[in-house]
């Protein structure tokens, strides 16, 4: 559907299409083209609020500067016949300022013409228009009402009717805010409008506090939704909390008076430099958080000294060099999540859990798995609990021990329980001495907001993505950005698009940035199997590599770690391991979350974590209680990281110690290994 434009074109023409066919010479610039570049996930209802939030800043920045459009800057008329470039109707000029933004608006368009010429497809997308927004919003809502009962649409409805009401009363002619600006504390509160600005200025007091009044009606709209099952009713509320994030004015560069301060200060400079940055985000099809030329992966980042010692089409091996004379007999393997590159585990030497590992004697070896290619298409979840057993032994063969420590994050910490109970129907356990568990899941009743993105409507929009064999990384990078929108994604767009600022150098978010595919089949049968089926915890209800799996027969003593504040894996999810296993295990509650409750290392003295008062003596099983809650009222909170009451734990199952030579470091004499760490794969 086409947009009419001040100008006359339409979003249609966007592509250098004239109606008749001909190419344009110019290019429509898109009139909010600063709201961030997710616009193909929410056509719908935003629509109307778009157009509303469009008016009213058109008529605050009325104020700053007369309405123009990119035309006018090569010498046109503006849209009510006025004259341009700041010539007044009897041929005076305006001022510098005027003159000067001109140039900038210019510049603007300068760069979107070029842009629009390289990627016609993209420029007639509407990508960069959230005024495209408002079908898709609408269309997906409609899914939650039925036909004969609309409540929740029309309720949706009066909100947007209250949003129309407050923009009208602070911009209607004669509307006194002033004594706003008096109160002692506004009725509402919100760190995304902490700024002064957003206070000190009535009009902008007015807006926020209009937005937080019907974002909360529109939410609570959406909890008193009737008709729903509880998972639609949770889709309806997460999703509906996406929609009201993304219509807060601050995103949007005349509604946030932080912008218009940085723009009038920089004659318009931050606008171009932003528009330079949301340009190569949508050319990379990739939110930028952080300066990726300050990171080399190998020389700053994932640098631990080490050797890939083993490797497949799915998997390298890397074992890192000792730093320690001695170390622990039973050596130490890592399966990081494959949906993230390893090197979490291994950011600076300051944050890296391997180099921690290392300096506490443990032979330290890490996963480090392909990122998905068209070659990868018929990989499925059976091959990722086959490549667990695959280098467990390979670490036992290449070192001579009978059995290894395990730790798997995540997705892989959910695949190390299904591998484990693969390994006990077949009588094998044995090959693992110990399992620790970062933030996994393995059953998925209360898995989180992720569910949300979980139904038959969306499996199928997954399949449709993975059109070459795998789903690319940047999908499932959004996805996880979206659980926390306001700090992962509009956080971004507000700093670097529209306020123009420098990327800062962060290896977090460096790691954050570096996606990796998954194979079409591994994503479709996980998420079905495991997130909307909850299979997993129904005994032989999967069968991996011909086995049948039980996690009740899992008696391998277990570490069970988890986030207090983790929206990925919540706590009261990973609680529910300590239902499954037969074996010894203690629960340990880290503060932070999915990504800072694992990484914490003892010398940054951040966070806290509780744990049960350990029992003497070696792998004593724990008594855990029935719940989390009976948990955290028996729990010591510790403050600082919980690496060393870890260690405490893998030493107390056995605590033997041999040198630190032969293989024990590798690429010595006669020793083959295939190439430095961090090797290949985790650079691909």
């Amino acid at each position: 559907m086409a947009t009419k434009r001040k100008n006359g074109t339409s979003n249609d023409m966007a592509n250098g299409d004239s109606p008749g066919g001909k190419p344009e010479t110019a290019y429509a610039l898109p009139p909010s083209l600063f709201a961030g570049p997710f616009a193909p996930l929410m056509e719908g209802p935003m629509r109307d609020m778009i157009a509303l939030q469009s008016q009213a800043a058109q008529q605050m920045m009325n104020a700053f500067f007369p309405p123009q459009t990119p035309g006018e800057a090569e010498g046109g008329e503006q849209a009510d016949g006025e004259p341009a470039n700041g010539e007044t109707g009897d041929g005076e000029t305006g001022d510098e300022s005027q003159t000067d933004w001109n140039e900038i608006v210019t510049r603007l368009t300068a760069m979107w013409q070029d842009f629009a010429r390289q990627n016609p497809a993209m420029a007639a997308s509407g990508l960069a228009d959230p005024s495209r927004w408002m079908e898709m919003a609408g269309q997906w809502m409609a899914q939650f009402t039925p036909g004969q009962n609309d409540a929740a649409n029309r309720a949706f409805s009066d909100m947007l009717a209250l949003w129309e009401t407050m923009m009208g009363q602070f911009m209607a002619a004669g509307a006194d805010p002033a004594s706003l600006a008096d109160l002692p504390g506004l009725p509402r509160s919100d760190r995304r409008f902490a700024d002064p600005q957003w206070r000190d200025n009535p009009v902008f007091a007015m807006l926020h506090q209009a937005y937080l009044m019907a974002a909360e009606q529109i939410m609570d709209a959406a909890a008193r939704a009737e008709g729903l099952p509880a998972d639609r009713k949770m889709q309806l509320s997460f999703f509906t909390r996406l929609l009201t994030e993304a219509m807060s004015p601050a995103h949007f560069p005349l509604t946030n008076p932080v912008v218009i301060a940085r723009t009038l200060e920089t004659g318009g400079e931050n606008l171009v430099k932003g528009m330079s940055h949301f340009l190569a985000d949508l050319q990379a099809g990739q939110l930028t958080h952080t300066d990726k030329t300050a990171f080399t992966i190998g020389e700053n980042i994932a640098a631990t000294p080490g050797k890939v010692v083993h490797e497949t089409p799915l998997f390298q091996l890397i074992q890192y060099t000792p730093t320690t004379d001695k170390v622990l007999s039973v050596p130490l393997v890592i399966f990081p999540p494959w949906i993230n590159r390893f090197y979490i585990l291994d950011l600076t030497p300051k944050k890296s859990f391997v180099k921690y590992c290392l300096d506490q004697g443990i032979s330290t070896f890490m996963v480090s798995w392909k990122s998905a290619d068209p070659s990868m298409a018929d990989i499925g979840w059976e091959d990722y609990a086959a490549a667990q057993v695959e280098a467990i032994d390979a670490v036992r063969e290449r070192l001579g021990v009978p059995a290894v420590h395990a730790i798997g994050y995540c997705v892989a910490g959910t695949t190390l329980a299904a591998t484990l109970a693969m390994l006990a129907r077949r009588g094998e356990d044995d090959r693992v001495a110990s399992a620790t568990y970062f933030t996994a899941q393995v059953d998925f009743s209360e898995a989180g907001e992720l569910k949300a993105f979980i139904d038959e409507q969306q499996l199928a929009a997954v399949d449709s993505l993975a059109t070459e064999g795998f789903v690319d990384g940047r999908y499932l990078s959004l996805a996880f950005n979206l659980l926390r929108s306001p700090d992962l994604l509009w956080a971004y767009v507000i700093n670097n698009y529209l306020l123009g600022e420098d990327y800062k150098p962060f290896d977090l978010l460096y790691w954050n940035g570096h996606g990796t595919n998954l194979p079409a089949r591994f994503h479709r049968e996980y998420l079905r199997q495991l997130y909307h089926e909850n299979l997993l915890v129904a005994p032989d209800a999967i069968t991996l590599n011909g086995t049948p799996i039980d996690l009740r027969k899992v008696k391998t003593p277990s570490f069970i770690q988890a986030g207090r504040e983790d929206h990925i894996a919540p706590a009261r999810s990973v609680w529910k391991l300590t239902e499954q296993f037969s074996g010894p295990m203690e629960f340990m509650l880290a503060g932070s979350g999915h990504i800072a409750g694992v990484v914490n290392p003892p010398e940054a003295r951040k966070y806290q974590f509780w744990a049960l008062p350990r029992p003497k003596g070696k792998a004593k099983a724990q008594a855990l209680p029935d719940s989390l809650e009976s948990f955290l009222d028996q729990a010591v909170e510790t403050s600082g990281s919980w690496w060393d009451h870890w260690l405490g734990w893998i030493r107390d199952i056995d605590a033997d110690e041999v040198k630190a030579t032969g293989k024990r470091k590798p690429g010595g004499r006669g020793d083959t290994i295939i190439e430095d760490a961090p090797g290949r794969y985790v650079k691909g």
